[in-house]
């Protein structure tokens, strides 16, 4: 699979009509410009930073809007906690433009803006407003990392617009109208919509999104007061749970502050569950021979084996059980490229990797995950080649 950020036209014709106004130069919002550039749609940037949106202009996601900018589609890429200022704003400068927004919280920002669009008595714009939030991102920000596939097979959540008006028969009513046009912009960029209420939403993210967040941090924040001896006893697992903790505190005490009710409810949840767990390993501390303690922890593990199975695998598709090909590999220039090369000859595609370093050694051990049938090929054919298998 490619993995380019370029920006290679599209051969289907854009479902996007007319001008599509990104507010909010970052990360999402220059990565949504270079799709919808990619498909031949007229792009127009707008950024409170003049240097950001000179920026994502420059990487190619699109033009400086102009000063009497009348776009169909307006996509607001602001921070949370200004986003429903600024989607009100947008649906009063733009009468004939839909809204949408890439907020990771949907509640909140629907509510600000109902209450908004109430105290103008401009309560039928609501129809031209559609929430939504690509479930897509990076570990880095800003418009130097924006890539035109970031969205391709991510799930897009929209909530549809309420129903304004009386309904005609056999007529869109304007909210779906809207909708339909930001589903032409999911398509776009590749997104795969899925609708949502905002209430659902929030619930979902805050179990999928927001608490693996808050538990990352709390698990790195034990490292501080560590000893050094045992930080450097680290291996994968503490890089698996922390690698999202390094992540932008700003950003994150918007996001759980709009959220804090549904993030509650699952860490309180997850704090039970942490509660058992303890109080069998107080009892098997005190006494260990405690009857049933044991029986606890062994639950708490194979319970979460059975919630990873839950996990969508590869494209959203249902989760398939990969076996594991670890092979040793030199810490030099092109030994990686020259692994997958060899993987790539034997017929053998790789469904996920990792790779994690010896201490003190000038080698690293790769591990490749491959379908089932795969894992014998490899240990085969892969020492011929002068690779060593570990197993």
């Amino acid at each position: 699979m490619s993995a380019s950020g370029g920006q290679g036209r599209s051969s289907e014709p854009a479902r996007t009509e007319g001008t599509v106004l990104v507010v909010g130069t970052g990360l999402l919002g220059a990565s949504a410009g270079l799709a919808l550039r990619a498909c031949g749609v007229d792009v127009a940037l707008d950024d409170p930073s003049p240097t950001a949106r000179a920026l994502a202009r420059d990487v190619g996601a699109g033009r400086l809007a102009g000063p009497d900018e009348e776009p169909s589609l307006v996509l607001v890429a602001a921070p949370p906690d200004v986003t429903a200022q600024v989607v009100a704003d947008r649906l009063r400068a733009h009468p004939g433009a839909v809204v949408t927004d890439v907020a990771s919280v949907k509640g909140a920002v629907l509510e600000d803006v109902a209450a908004a669009l109430s105290r103008e008595g401009a309560e039928a714009a609501a129809a031209r407003y559609v929430g939504g939030h690509p479930m897509a991102g990076r570990e880095r920000s800003g418009a130097t990392s924006a890539r035109a596939d970031l969205f391709t097979d991510r799930p897009w959540v929209l909530v549809p617009p309420p129903v304004v008006g009386e309904r005609v028969p056999g007529e869109r009513t304007r909210g779906e109208e809207s909708l339909q046009r930001v589903l032409g912009l999911v398509a776009d960029c590749r997104g795969v919509p899925v609708l949502m209420g905002a209430a659902e939403h929030d619930e979902a993210v805050a179990l999928v999104s927001h608490v693996p967040q808050v538990a990352a941090s709390l698990v790195a924040a034990r490292l501080l007061d560590a000893r050094e001896e045992a930080v450097a006893l680290a291996g994968q697992g503490l890089r698996d749970v922390t690698r999202i903790a390094a992540s932008d505190p700003g950003l994150w005490v918007q996001i759980l502050g709009a959220n804090a009710a549904p993030v509650a409810r699952a860490l309180h949840a997850l704090r039970t569950d942490l509660d058992g767990v303890l109080a069998a390993l107080d009892a098997l501390a005190t006494d260990g021979a405690a009857v049933g303690a044991r029986a606890r922890v062994a639950r708490a593990i194979d319970e979460g084996g059975a919630g990873v199975a839950r996990v969508p695998g590869k494209h959203g598709t249902a989760p398939v059980p990969f076996e594991v090909v670890s092979v040793l590999v030199p810490d030099e220039p092109g030994s990686l490229a020259h692994l997958f090369a060899d993987v790539g000859d034997i017929g053998v595609n790789v469904e996920d990797f990792l790779l994690e370093h010896a201490p003190g050694r000038l080698v690293g051990l790769a591990e490749l995950s491959v379908l089932p049938a795969g894992r014998p090929r490899l240990e085969a054919e892969l020492p011929r080649r002068g690779w060593r298998v570990a197993g």
